[in-house]
């Protein structure tokens, strides 16, 4: 094993302390931290202009495709999303409930399942949230229940591969996004399985809390709960969202059906490894465009109207190449690596990114998703591969670990949103729902090396 270089070991740490420092209080934006602070400190470090713009075309280069896929994926999406691919569905599930606890707590999962398809927090919740919540409040069930649900049943879902975490791992790791996820695949279904279950039980639990304040007389249940009424208003809802663009949509009954074939055809493309995921949404954008909207000026229109969230994603993980980019090629990872494993138990080396895996949702309380995956993930890496772990398999462990706990950390403008919306505080939900996200995200874990995505050394 070589030595480490002293000061290329602080140089890296105080890279790496001064990110993560910056992204955890949010003193600048993620583009900010992750290009300054790498340029600097290797400047501090005595390398060249020239040496650092090595660097960075390396970082650069490895991510291109991550980044194009990324940014044509979320314009996918949104353009499905703004034809209501999934309105009929969530109606569909509501109008199942039935107004019966259990149910409802059953159907809350499925339609976070649902919801979250496209990858993004933000739509999840503003789907659900609203639609959901009246139901809720008719039953006098809690509203931190209708948050736990989701925040599970979105977390399994969020292993996409244009999902944001699986997004970060596979550009950190210089891993396909696509084969960093078929292996999760068994995993993702087991998970939606095991939520169903968790909300089965949540629905019976819930169910007996109901009855006991029933028979106190603190509340009364109404005879009939109009969970139609409730249905009809989430479908008006979402109409009014489009009346701008209504009018001027392909609105033939043929078109949802199309839709739902394209979106098939092209995740199966991409799974299939017909065509690479970047090309694959490319198509589908291409595709989509014209079958949804009439004319030129309105397909631009909503390609403007999605062009935000799909270049801050682009931006992010540019900026993070830069950063990974000049960590790696000037040796300070490896660095940092070797120090840390001279100071670490010779047993947890080979087993590092479990042991981080199952800290992983306690972490999200600490660092944001950036921070997590751009500085943690390429620690622990170079760390365990020294042992001669597989990067994918360090890739999958920390991943599952994390990704259950991302609807509960402070760090997540979508939880945020979530809160908002449900008229709910941050802390009641962490005390009602963390433990439950931990125990998942543990058994999730444990799902995972009976699959044998990962392993115990």
């Amino acid at each position: 094993m070589e030595e480490p270089s002293t000061l290329l070991t602080f140089g890296g740490l105080g890279i790496i302390a001064v990110t993560v420092g910056l992204l955890m209080w949010n003193k600048v934006s993620p583009v900010v931290a992750m290009v300054i602070t790498p340029l600097l400190g290797a400047l501090l470090l005595g390398f060249s202009i020239s040496d650092i713009t090595e660097f960075m075309d390396s970082g650069v280069s490895q991510v291109m495709n991550v980044t194009v896929m990324f940014i044509f994926a979320i314009l996918f999406f949104g353009i499905l999303t703004d034809a209501g691919l999934f309105d009929p569905i969530v109606r569909g599930l509501i109008l199942a409930t039935r107004g019966k606890v259990i149910l409802v707590t059953v159907g809350t999962a499925l339609i976070g399942v649902v919801a979250h398809i496209d990858g993004a927090g933000a739509t999840t919740f503003l789907l659900t949230v609203p639609a959901l919540l009246p139901l809720y409040k008719a039953l006098h069930m809690s509203r931190y229940l209708l948050l736990l649900l989701l925040a599970i049943s979105a977390g399994i879902v969020n292993m996409i591969p244009w999902g944001g975490p699986l997004g970060r791992a596979a550009s950190v790791q210089g891993i396909d996004p696509v084969a960093l996820y078929r292996p999760l695949i068994p995993l993702q279904i087991v998970g939606v399985v095991v939520v169903v279950i968790i909300a089965v039980l949540l629905g019976i639990r819930e169910s007996r809390r109901i009855s006991r304040r029933v028979a106190a007389g603190d509340i009364e249940l109404a005879e009939d709960v109009n969970v139609r009424g409730i249905a009809d208003a989430f479908s008006e809802r979402q109409r009014e969202e489009r009346a701008d663009i209504v009018d001027r949509m392909n609105s033939a009954r043929w078109v949802y059906w199309a839709n739902v074939v394209l979106a098939l055809a092209i995740v199966t493309m991409m799974l299939a490894d017909i065509l690479p995921p970047q090309f694959a949404f490319m198509l589908g954008v291409a595709l989509a465009l014209p079958l949804n909207f009439r004319g030129s000026s309105l397909q631009m229109e909503r390609i403007r109207a999605h062009a935000p969230n799909a270049l801050m994603m682009g931006a992010v993980i540019l900026a993070a190449s830069v950063f990974l980019g000049v960590l790696n090629e000037s040796e300070m990872l490896e660095s940092v690596a070797l120090s840390t494993l001279s100071v670490m138990p010779e047993q947890l080396g080979p087993n590092l990114h479990i042991a981080m895996g199952l800290i992983g949702v306690p972490m999200d309380l600490l660092t944001s998703t950036d921070a997590y995956y751009f500085s943690v993930l390429p620690l622990v890496d170079a760390a365990a591969t020294q042992f001669g772990t597989d990067s994918m398999e360090i890739a999958h462990a920390m991943l599952i670990g994390n990704i259950i706990g991302t609807f509960v950390s402070p760090f997540s403008p979508a939880l945020w949103l979530a809160l908002g919306l449900a008229g709910a505080n941050l802390g009641e939900h962490l005390r009602y729902s963390f433990f439950i996200v931990w125990g998942f995200s543990v058994l999730m874990l444990g799902a995972a090396m009976l699959l044998g995505i990962i392993s115990i050394t």
